[in-house]
């Protein structure tokens, strides 16, 4: 990996951070906001690989354990293997057809959100997954895949940026 893509991925991680938990906090629909941070992670994997997604995955988990996780990790192990699983799809999909990765950012959504119910609340004897379900995890869904409509090209039209000048600068050291 080269600086020049560390960079920007780093940009996009806490741009992705901020607006999350700023911007869209004040855009939200009855407490419900989009998760960036797993579109951005889905995404990085679905374009760039499982390592790829591995690694953006455990950063920006690590970054939302730090400031609102209670345990430390805990994000940072969901979102490592959201990233690493859909990385693993991106050896059979294409990634410039919008409708894949927009599903599978939606199926990630849907896992991540049924994961933190299972671990956070089941736990500790709060069984209501309908309200659960119907409350929090399906419109999280609906409005995280509506924002990864815009966001998802974006992140594609970016790497593909950088990979066009890697290209062009490994063509000048041939």
């Amino acid at each position: 990996m080269n600086i020049r893509r560390f960079i920007v991925n780093f940009i996009f991680i806490l741009a992705s951070f901020i607006l999350q938990t700023t911007v869209f906090r004040a855009l939200d629909f009855g407490g419900i906001t989009p998760n960036l941070i797993l579109i951005f992670t889905a995404s990085f994997g679905f374009i760039k690989g499982d390592k790829a997604g591995l690694l953006s995955g455990f950063f920006c988990g690590l970054l939302y354990d730090i400031f609102f996780g209670t345990h430390l990790g805990f994000y940072a192990l969901i979102y490592m293997y959201i990233g690493f699983l859909i990385g693993k799809l991106h050896e059979i999909f294409f990634s410039q057809n919008i409708a894949i990765p927009i599903s599978f950012i939606s199926i990630s959504d849907f896992v991540y959100g049924f994961v933190c119910y299972v671990l956070l609340f089941v736990f500790r004897n709060k069984f209501d997954i309908g309200f659960y379900l119907m409350n929090i995890i399906i419109p999280e869904v609906v409005y995280t895949a509506i924002i990864a409509i815009f966001y998802y090209p974006m992140i594609l039209k970016v790497n593909n940026k950088i990979d066009e000048i890697e290209q062009r600068s490994a063509k000048k050291f041939v």
